[in-house]
């Protein structure tokens, strides 16, 4: 299964995406593809967007969590693996100034 949710992109990129997952809720997709189409479909995805908007693509996987994930414009958002677990961490403005002065960024 593979869960897309996309936020403040273009309606045309809404629109491609509806023909091979469905669009349970306004930006948010579900469907069950080959992992090649949720590949395929997270590139078309990035290209369309211009850089602009956020998305994040989680699909059902064989590991200790049951699934993946992937973010993409999320400033304050990080996929991070720490032994094989997938964690979100979340900055904020103290991480952040903490990150520039130590330069961890």
């Amino acid at each position: 299964m593979v869960v897309m949710i996309l936020e403040t992109v273009p309606r045309g990129l809404r629109g491609m995406l509806s023909r091979w997952l469905l669009e349970v809720v306004p930006g948010v997709f579900v469907g069950e593809v080959s992992a090649r189409v949720r590949d395929l479909l997270w590139d078309r995805v990035l290209r369309e967007m211009d850089f602009q908007g956020r998305a994040c693509q989680v699909w059902s996987t064989n590991n200790e969590q049951g699934f993946d994930l992937r973010l993409y414009g999320y400033e304050d958002r990080e996929v991070v693996d720490l032994d094989g677990l997938r964690w979100v961490c979340v900055r904020n403005t103290q991480w952040a100034r903490a990150a520039e002065r130590y330069d961890l960024k």
